[in-house]
């Protein structure tokens, strides 16, 4: 374990800690949103999948950015010191739709947070829990897994294979656009998304960074295609996808998802209940 106990003790005083929100949903926002994901735009008939990830979006001033794009730690959010962080997990309950154009209220709470040892090193595991609320009803709680990890080796370019798609699959091919918008309509600025050069020579990825989270919108949009809307939803990012590749968007069994990279692999796992 190279992370001092002093700073493991030190970070574990952030449990319990709150932020709250106040936001007007701005059908606007929703509809931008709704453009990224490739969804309808009349978001006031049909709102897209996730959509509370339009909303609350995280602000920090420019000069609280740090050089990987992300704001800078401390705040809210514990100042743990290991250099990579990524969206790895998450698990969603959803109540009545949001309502546009009112008044809604964000609760965030640090649950948990967890040292552990992986393959590429030591790994600190935060527990976030939201719940977004309207009119005084809970509208949508999330608990977000958020992985800090050392920066470790280069991870290798993906080979493809032959992968034969299924009659039910989707094929999503992510192009360096998609990246971009989907970074703007959530205010992520993490350069593994939009910086070439950034993301292979600093964080030794071999292409453009897929989002987690927009790979976790489209795997959820392919569960909605021909059924009701899920009352839960949880994924786990297992391994990264870079743009230029296709992913394969596969129901693997009823309410399991799989998102499946060029050579195979799974690559998000994800599931639904209804």
């Amino acid at each position: 374990m190279s992370i001092a106990e002093d700073d493991l003790a030190h970070w574990r005083t952030w449990i319990g800690r709150e932020e709250v929100r106040h936001e007007v949903l701005d059908p606007q926002a929703l509809r931008r949103f709704a453009a990224a994901i490739g969804e309808s735009l009349d978001v006031e008939a049909h709102q897209p999948s996730l959509a509370h990830w339009a909303f609350f979006l995280p602000i920090a001033a420019a000069d609280q950015i740090g050089p990987d794009g992300h704001p800078k730690r401390g705040g809210f959010m514990p100042p743990i010191s290991l250099p990579r962080r990524m969206f790895a997990a998450g698990r969603m309950e959803f109540g009545a739709a949001l309502t546009l154009g009112q008044p809604a209220t964000r609760r965030s709470t640090i649950r948990d947070l967890q040292y552990k040892s992986g393959r590429s090193g030591d790994l600190i595991l935060l527990q976030v829990e939201h719940t977004i609320e309207q009119a005084g009803q809970i509208r949508v709680t999330e608990r977000q897994t958020i992985v800090y990890r050392d920066a470790g080796a280069a991870t290798p370019a993906v080979v493809p294979t032959d992968v034969p798609p299924a009659a039910e699959d989707a094929i999503w091919n992510p192009t360096s656009v998609d990246l971009f918008r989907f970074s703007a309509v959530t205010f992520n600025s993490h350069r593994i998304h939009y910086d070439l050069p950034y993301a292979q020579g600093e964080e030794g990825y071999p292409g453009l960074v897929v989002h987690g989270p927009f790979t976790a919108t489209r795997l959820f949009a392919h569960a909605c295609r021909h059924g009701p809307r899920p009352h839960a939803y949880a994924f786990r990012a297992v391994a990264p996808m870079f743009c230029g590749a296709p992913i394969i968007l596969r129901e693997a069994a009823p309410g399991q998802l799989a998102a499946i990279r060029a050579d195979g692999a799974d690559a998000m796992l994800a599931g639904v209940e209804y």
